[in-house]
């Protein structure tokens, strides 16, 4: 009997070690044991948020799991929390908090498992069965994968760790996947295409045709949040590639940059309305604002003139600053859900922390801040009356959405977590440099002990009340490592470099 192959072998995936990678046997570490050495904030005025901060590891360490023989994982990892199987995007996001608990788990090799799955083609199921190792989706079933931040989310530890040798290991399986959505996931013009499930964002209204399905149709549209994410993807492939000197092998992608930030101007952008849109076959934006368009801050593709009409719709009362914000669907539209309706209106961790990042990316500092204050607020209040963290969030009251599953440590660990860090006290490390850029605008007394920064360092810091944003901060900083602060307060920055060694100060009065 004659026997047909099933896969057009991609020559990257030869490549990829983690198909061979032997099991991990290390044990997984504890809650109660493993707190002592997790970053401690400090907020006096705030007992509320520290309280959610321990909550969201409590719940993190709860969800760790082991590889088994029966799934053929390779790696110890977290679970996504949501249904015993291990999933692509929410693990991406749940690392982003992660990185901050790396000198007791390296949460980072939760992925190792997915690309230890990599078909000969280079697809990667979105969704493995944790029992078995099972793909949860045949790879040309339109909700079998994405979405793809599988590179976004690798670059951005290797600039917290500088973790050259894990970027050499995982650059081969990035390359194949992103090459297999191209091949088959893409239109004659470039643009990609998705589904409800595929693009992570299930019930948002996409297209109004009879016989589109919010889940499982891709509707013959250019899908604009799965477009602007393989640009991203793209840009971050590149950037590693260079990182290793190997861009040279890779020549298509810069192609593809090119290629695709052209077609998102023309046909996914709308001067008119400044925003970007899903494009039908014939050309059509339906009119949805959706919270995926704002993946184009991270894509880099926005152009400058552009770029504050298309932020003020996040500024918008009417649109997408909500009590709680970012709703995933634009208030004004017909289908938004007050009490959140899942993806029709709630309030999503991972997408509030791509437009945070996107904002700032851009130099809109104070619009991410002021949207992570009410993003961690709401969370936080959510957290001391229910006591848990929950799957998302009502846009409109502190209250969980509805639907919503509660314990979801899972990606909303980055609110009181990742977000309190980085936009609320303002750290955002670029550990590759060595330095800290810090916007430092609250004025209440705060700070961190045991704060991890790139690979060997830790840093206790601790900043003074002051009577308003621009009183000069009085900062304290002990590091074992060299380490540069660029600090923003009120209209200044000043840069501090900070010696390993006994306590620094730095400030009035100093």
């Amino acid at each position: 009997m004659e026997t047909f192959k099933c896969h057009t072998e991609n020559k990257w995936v030869r490549q990829n070690g983690f198909l061979t990678m032997p099991q991990e046997s290390a044990a997984l570490p504890v809650f109660a044991e493993s707190r002592p050495k997790l970053p401690q904030p400090r907020w006096g005025a705030r007992p509320d948020v520290i309280r959610a901060y321990w909550r969201a590891w409590e719940l993190g360490f709860s969800h760790l799991r082991a590889p088994a023989q029966e799934n053929g994982f390779v790696s110890n990892y977290i679970d996504t929390a949501f249904n015993d199987h291990l999933f692509m995007w929410d693990s991406c996001f749940i690392l982003f908090f992660g990185k901050y608990g790396q000198r007791v788990f390296t949460f980072q090799n939760t992925l190792d498992n997915l690309y230890a799955k990599q078909h000969p083609d280079g697809f990667i199921c979105r969704e493995v069965d944790e029992a078995t190792g099972g793909d949860c989706f045949e790879r040309y079933d339109p909700v079998s994968t994405g979405p793809n931040i599988l590179a976004w989310t690798e670059w951005e530890y290797y600039l917290n760790f500088d973790d050259r040798d894990r970027l050499s290991r995982v650059f081969p399986a990035l390359v194949a996947y992103h090459q297999w959505l191209r091949t088959y996931r893409t239109w004659k013009d470039g643009t990609y295409w998705s589904s409800g499930w595929g693009c992570g964002m299930d019930n948002q209204p996409r297209s109004d045709a009879p016989d589109f399905n919010e889940c499982f149709s891709h509707g013959h549209l250019t899908w604009a949040d799965t477009t602007l994410q393989q640009l991203l993807s793209a840009r971050r492939i590149v950037a590693i590639a260079k990182a290793l000197g190997r861009d040279a092998e890779i020549p298509d992608f810069a192609t593809e940059i090119d290629r695709l930030a052209k077609s998102i101007k023309a046909l996914l952008w709308d001067s008119k309305t400044a925003f970007y849109y899903d494009t039908d076959r014939d050309g059509v934006h339906p009119s949805v604002k959706s919270i995926g368009a704002y993946w184009a801050l991270l894509a880099e593709c926005v152009d400058p003139g552009d770029l504050p009409a298309f932020v003020a719709h996040l500024e918008n009362p009417g649109e997408f600053f909500t009590q709680h914000p970012v709703p995933t669907l634009s208030k004004d539209n017909p289908l938004y859900d007050r009490t959140g309706g899942y993806w029709l209106g709630s309030v999503w961790a991972p997408t509030n922390y791509m437009v945070m990042t996107g904002l700032a990316l851009h130099g809109c500092i104070d619009l991410a801040q002021k949207i992570a204050t009410r993003h961690l607020d709401a969370v936080v209040a959510v957290c001391e009356d229910t006591g848990t963290l929950w799957e998302n969030y009502a846009p409109e009251n502190n209250a969980p959405g509805n639907p919503s599953r509660g314990d979801f440590v899972g990606w909303t660990g980055l609110v009181p977590i990742a977000v309190l860090f980085e936009y609320v006290l303002g750290l955002q490390p670029k550990a590759h440099e060595r330095r800290i850029v810090w916007y430092c605008h609250l004025t209440d007394e705060f700070g961190v002990d045991k704060y991890p920064f790139g690979a060997d360092g830790i840093l206790d810091i601790a900043v003074k009340k002051r009577r308003s944003v621009e009183e000069r901060p009085q900062i304290s900083v002990t590091s074992n490592v060299a380490v540069t602060f660029e600090i923003h307060w009120g209209n200044a920055v000043d840069t501090w470099h900070v010696q390993p060694g006994s306590v620094q100060q730095w400030g009035t009065g100093v």
